[in-house]
């Protein structure tokens, strides 16, 4: 005869792993049709991101961009696209897979949500700009509607990502890219950099390595076939045109309109003064607002009064406190002469 404890044990037991595998909203069973129905999510809402890249670009996307895109097999790319015709997002015809405009808003407020997250990573945390994109691609996926337009709120509706795209606004309305490839600009002539493409990644990464961004100043050296040399902030930067048709400028006609170079705030040396006229773009987030609370704000005064070995940090006198600032954050510290003009 088995014992009743025993049997009651194993019952509990029993109970227990079922409560595991089909506990609603928390079991593993759960859990599995959660990750399943989101991974199906994140390929669809992919899908339409590329679908509408494609569309920007004016190229025709194919099953096989598709698949290659989102690393699927063929076989997965059709069942997906079938899924996208029967939700309404996409039809298909003589011309190729296109975003209905449902699927093209749909695609809108992906991208909404993916910049909006960029701008937030870029001016509030301190997030390797080599991240940024890589943390939106996954955040996207998981911010609601309401949840992305009070962060909008709260960054004052930003029209532009830290790269330069527009935000399409909540209304789904976008504003037509503007500018021309750097590899366009010819000898001599002048451009501003007003966006860095973010993909692919590898050719992003290799960009801002260099030390580019939007809102800096070029003039083209020298294009050839094979390199673009060009000046950026007073120094020389190469480029192959693969790499520098990823970076869209604006050219500059006028002559006034073209700004003089300015020194960094690295190459004071001791005991000489300089006057701050602004902080490079690519000083965003708590690092800017702490140089601009130290003191750091157009016109002024700022003396170079210690050296470290290696001269990182060098301490500077800024409105009568010493303060310790590393080299590469003065190097994004524009400077120029000392004069007697009036002083901050």
């Amino acid at each position: 005869m088995i014992d009743p404890l025993f049997a009651l044990l194993i019952a509990f037991a029993f109970s227990g792993i079922l409560a595991v595998l089909f506990w609603p909203a928390k079991g593993i069973y759960a859990t599995y049709k959660k990750a399943k129905r989101n991974t199906s999510r994140v390929l669809i809402e992919d899908a339409l991101k590329h679908l509408y890249d494609y569309e920007e670009r004016t190229v025709k996307p194919t099953l096989r961009s598709i698949a290659g895109h989102l690393s699927v097999s063929s076989d997965d790319t059709i069942q997906l696209v079938e899924k996208l015709q029967s939700m309404g997002l996409v039809e298909s015809n003589e011309d190729g897979i296109q975003l209905t405009p449902k699927g093209r808003s749909y695609a809108l407020r992906i991208i909404r949500i993916h910049r909006l997250w960029e701008r937030y990573l870029a001016d509030e945390t301190s997030v390797k700009e080599s991240e940024w994109h890589l943390e939106a691609e996954e955040k996207e996926h998981n911010i609601s509607t309401e949840e992305a337009e009070t962060l909008a709120a709260q960054m004052g509706n930003p029209v532009f990502d830290p790269h330069g795209d527009p935000i399409p606004t909540k209304e789904g309305e976008i504003p037509k890219r503007k500018g021309m490839p750097l590899t366009i600009l010819k000898n001599g002539e002048f451009g501003r950099i007003i966006h860095i493409e973010d993909e692919p990644h590898a050719i992003y990464i290799q960009l801002i390595a260099q030390g580019l961004y939007p809102g800096m100043q070029v003039k083209i050296i020298n294009a050839e076939k094979n390199r673009i040399r060009f000046e950026v902030n007073g120094e020389e930067c190469v480029l192959a045109p693969l790499f520098a048709a990823n970076v869209n400028v604006t050219p500059i006609q006028k002559q006034d309109e073209i700004t003089s170079d300015f020194k960094s705030l690295s190459s004071l040396r001791k005991g000489e003064k300089a006057v701050v006229v602004g902080i490079s773009k690519a000083c965003r987030g708590p690092q800017r607002r702490r140089l601009m609370d130290l003191g750091v704000v157009p016109g002024t005064l700022v003396i170079a009064e210690l050296e470290s070995i290696g001269r990182d940090p060098v301490a500077y006198n800024i409105k009568g406190a010493t303060i310790a600032i590393r080299k590469k954050n003065a190097d994004q510290i524009y400077i120029k002469e000392f004069s007697q003009e009036k002083l901050n």
